[in-house]
């Protein structure tokens, strides 16, 4: 039976989401999982896009021990160098260069002939295989590429040295049926005396991601590209947990199997969402919150008599517990250092003192802490240690007019600021304040208040968007606390900060 492998790029096409910005020691965290998850290659970053991306990279190259880690690369020689001196100490490294074959891109963006496009996959692809044993080659574009000149590209880069060839659907233009007859087309037609992996990449524009990924499986791909909760550009790439899925359930039809443990699917998928500030759509396939919900009546009544009738995929089969974490205020630092290790983390003795004076202020205020409370907990002190500031007190004061006043004192750099600021309601008072400290003039494009858990003890999840005026970028933040208001004013800090550690001037 075949293997189908698993190549997941959620911290790099994913991170292109706007607004998602992941730091260095969240990658890390979210490589681990998908390591447990049973990913076979992760593409850590875009070595030579940033400072932090590079660090980002070599960090994950130093912490996982199974899977293989990828760079990013353009067809230039400095883009492969940084790539290789950011992964030469990882287990299992690997390159992924990448130049655009179709003829938009080669007018419009390259400026660059037929000739001169192979010319630099010829030169390029060779000399990433000097320093790389897995070379993977991308031509951009490529399901609006024409077929002879795509195929006449792929095999430049066999020839070259590449023995993984991906075929992105990079602006989700294609179909199942197209797709899969042009890995049909290329596997048929090209030259090697060694193996080569054939690889799927598709965006999901037209809403097809998934099913083009399972088109290029039924056509002779390998393996296949995407991320978590499907996130990217745009309208996002494939979810790779939805072909995970597919082939386990639809084996009797794909007759392929993966690394994939399906009972770690959903612990992946709300992590990512929490880092990443975007929530998972409550109809989402396979990890959505209704997906195993049933509210008809007649549905309702054949799933008490034998789930089979409306349930192809039992809940526990993708790691959705129907209990709660049985930990709370008598709870010992034991109990909760056992049930961190069975999520999967590990931490210094420093983290774990932190973490569990933070457990035990919840537990509180909680009857009972569940696993959600838990990993939230874990994200928003990895977000509060890495931008080095923190919101310290919020207070407000009713202001004549109907208008609400805020004062807001945060520590930044281990020193106290404080500002004072008038909004037409309590968050915009809030956020004036916060601007004023930081100096800035940001754009709100986004704010979202989402409940951990359900009863009158839930935490309150706040998601904030913030646009630099000047530069559009987009930051995001992520606030947690019992109190609204408090959560609002922490995914705001978090966000500034942010911001303003990228050098941004807002």
């Amino acid at each position: 039976m075949r293997k189908i492998q698993f190549f997941d790029t959620t911290l790099r096409d994913g991170e292109q989401t706007p607004g998602v910005n992941f730091n260095t020691k969240e990658k890390v965290q979210l490589a681990l999982q998908l390591e447990k998850w049973g990913i076979d290659t992760i593409e850590a970053g875009f070595p030579i896009a940033s400072e932090g991306d590079f660090q980002a990279v070599q960090a994950i190259a130093g912490a996982v021990t199974r899977m293989t880690v990828a760079g990013l690369a353009r067809c230039q020689k400095k883009d492969i160098d940084r790539a290789y001196e950011a992964l030469h100490q990882a287990v299992d490294p690997q390159i992924h260069v990448f130049l655009a074959t179709s003829e938009v891109h080669r007018q419009y963006k390259l400026n660059m002939t037929k000739a001169e496009v192979l010319a630099s996959i010829k030169e390029h692809v060779a000399y990433a295989r000097e320093r790389f044993e897995k070379v993977q080659f991308s031509p951009e574009d490529a399901t609006r590429t024409d077929k002879a000149f795509l195929l006449e590209a792929v095999q430049t880069a066999i020839d070259a040295g590449a023995t993984i060839i991906n075929v992105p659907d990079t602006v989700g233009f294609t179909n199942p049926t197209e797709y899969g007859a042009l890995f049909a087309y290329l596997i048929a037609n090209i030259k090697s005396e060694q193996p080569i992996i054939f690889s799927s990449h598709c965006h999901d524009d037209l809403g097809m991601a998934t099913a083009n990924a399972l088109a290029a499986i039924e056509n002779g791909a390998d393996r296949v590209e995407g991320t978590i909760n499907g996130i990217g550009e745009r309208a996002g790439n494939t979810a790779l947990e939805e072909v995970a899925l597919a082939l386990h359930i639809r084996n009797d039809f794909y007759q392929a199997t993966s690394n994939i443990k399906l009972n770690e699917t959903k612990r992946t998928s709300d992590l990512v969402a929490r880092l990443s500030g975007i929530t998972v759509p409550k109809n989402k396939a396979i990890v959505g919150g209704n997906a195993y919900a049933h509210e008809s009546g007649i549905h309702q009544d054949g799933v008490l008599k034998n789930p089979e009738t409306y349930e192809i995929i039992t809940p526990q089969l993708v790691g959705v517990e129907t209990n709660s974490l049985p930990l709370g205020k008598l709870s010992g630092r034991h109990a909760f250092v056992d049930k961190m290790q069975q999520l999967g983390y590990q931490f210094d003795q420093e983290e774990t003192n932190e973490l569990f004076k933070r457990f035990k202020e919840l537990a509180d205020k909680k009857k009972q802490v569940t696993e959600q409370d838990l990993l939230a907990l874990v994200a928003d002190q990895g977000r509060s240690q890495e931008d080095g500031c923190e919101l310290d007190v919020v207070q407000l004061q009713y202001v004549s007019n109907g208008h609400q006043g805020a004062v807001v004192s945060i520590i930044k750099d281990e020193e106290k600021q404080v500002a004072s600021a008038i909004g037409a309601g309590s968050i915009q008072a809030i956020y004036n304040s916060i601007d004023q400290i930081f100096q800035q003039q940001p754009k709100l494009l986004n704010y979202e208040i989402t409940a951990l858990t359900s009863g009158e003890d839930a935490q309150a999840e706040v998601h904030v968007v913030i646009e630099c005026q000047d530069t559009n970028e987009k930051i995001s933040g992520i606030g947690l606390d019992f109190d609204v208001l408090q959560a609002s004013a922490k995914a705001y800090v978090q966000a500034s900060a942010a911001l303003k550690k990228r050098g941004v001037l807002v």
